[in-house]
C-alpha cells in the first residue's frame, strides 16, 4: 500500500524527481506516487522555460537564438533525464536481435544511433519553435505536459520488462485508467486555454487536444510494438519524441 501524503509534498517529489530544480531538503517524502503528477510537473517545467522565452523576446533576441536557449535550458532543468532514455532506445533498437535490446540499453555507452536520435530531436524543437510565433509560453507547457501524459499512459497500459528500477516503480503508481483521467482532464483544459486567449477561435485548441492526445498514445504503442513493453528508457523516450512531435504539428496551423 503506497504511504498517501498531501498533494503539496507530492508535487514537491515530483519536481525533486523529474528535474534538477535546486529545492529544500523534507524528510521524509514518498517518491512512490510521482509518476501521478507528471504532467503538472511537465507544466512546471513548459512554464519555467516559456517564462525565458517570453523574457528573451522582450530583451531583442531573434527567435531562432531563442529557440535554441529555450531548448537548452529545457534540458538542463531536466538534467537530460528523458533525452537519455530516448537515446538509450535508440541505441537497443539497433540491435538486430531482439534478445539483446535491454543489455544495450542498460550500457551507459551512447553508440551512434543514440547520438542521431538526440540531434533529431533537438532539431525537430529548435526548428518547431522557431517556427511558432504566437503563444509560445502555452504551446511549451502543452507539449511538456501532454510528453508526460504520454509516459503515464505507457505506464499504465504496457508491460514493463524490468523487475526492478525507477520504472517498476512507476508501474505501482498508475495502477488503473482513473490514474490517467486528471493529467487528461488537466491537458485537455490547458489546450482549450488558447480557445479563450485567442478570440475563441477553435482550431489550434482542437488541433492541441486531438495531436496531443494522438502522439502522446502512438509513440507509446511504437514502442511497446517495437520492445514488448517498456522500461524506464523507453518512458523518456515517450516523453521526448511526443515533446518533439508535438511542436512539428502545430507548426503546420
Amino acid at each position: 500500500m503506497l504511504k498517501q501524503q498531501n498533494l503539496g509534498l507530492q508535487l514537491l517529489a515530483g519536481v525533486i524527481f523529474y528535474t534538477t530544480i535546486p529545492l529544500p531538503y523534507i524528510d521524509g517524502l514518498d517518491f512512490r506516487r510521482v509518476a501521478r503528477l507528471a504532467p503538472v510537473v511537465g507544466l512546471v517545467i513548459g512554464g519555467m522555460v516559456g517564462l525565458l522565452d517570453t523574457g528573451l523576446m522582450y530583451l531583442g533576441m531573434p527567435v531562432l537564438t531563442r529557440s535554441a536557449v529555450v531548448v537548452g535550458v529545457w534540458i538542463a532543468i531536466t538534467g537530460g533525464l528523458h533525452l537519455d532514455g530516448a537515446m538509450d532506445t535508440a541505441d537497443g533498437l539497433a540491435v538486430g536481435n531482439p534478445e539483446r535490446r535491454l543489455e544495450v540499453m542498460a550500457d551507459s555507452a551512447t553508440g551512434a544511433f543514440g547520438a542521431m536520435a538526440a540531434i533529431a530531436v533537438l532539431l525537430f524543437k529548435t526548428s518547431a519553435l522557431t517556427d511558432i510565433t504566437d503563444y509560445r509560453w502555452l504551446v511549451l507547457m502543452a507539449a511538456c505536459g501532454w510528453g508526460r501524459w504520454g509516459q503515464q499512459l505507457a505506464i499504465w497500459r504496457y508491460p514493463y520488462l524490468k523487475p526492478t528500477g525507477k520504472g517498476a516503480l512507476h508501474k505501482q503508481a498508475i495502477a488503473s485508467y482513473l490514474d490517467l483521467l486528471p493529467g487528461l482532464l488537466l491537458m485537455l483544459a490547458v489546450s482549450g486555454l488558447l480557445w479563450w486567449l485567442n478570440g475563441h477561435n477553435w482550431m489550434m485548441p482542437v488541433v492541441m487536444m486531438i495531436g496531443g492526445c494522438a502522439i502522446a498514445s502512438l509513440t507509446g504503442t511504437w514502442f511497446n510494438h517495437k520492445l514488448g513493453g517498456h522500461t524506464g528508457d523507453t518512458y523518456g523516450a515517450v516523453v521526448e519524441w511526443t515533446e518533439a512531435l508535438f511542436l512539428c504539428v502545430l507548426t503546420i496551423f
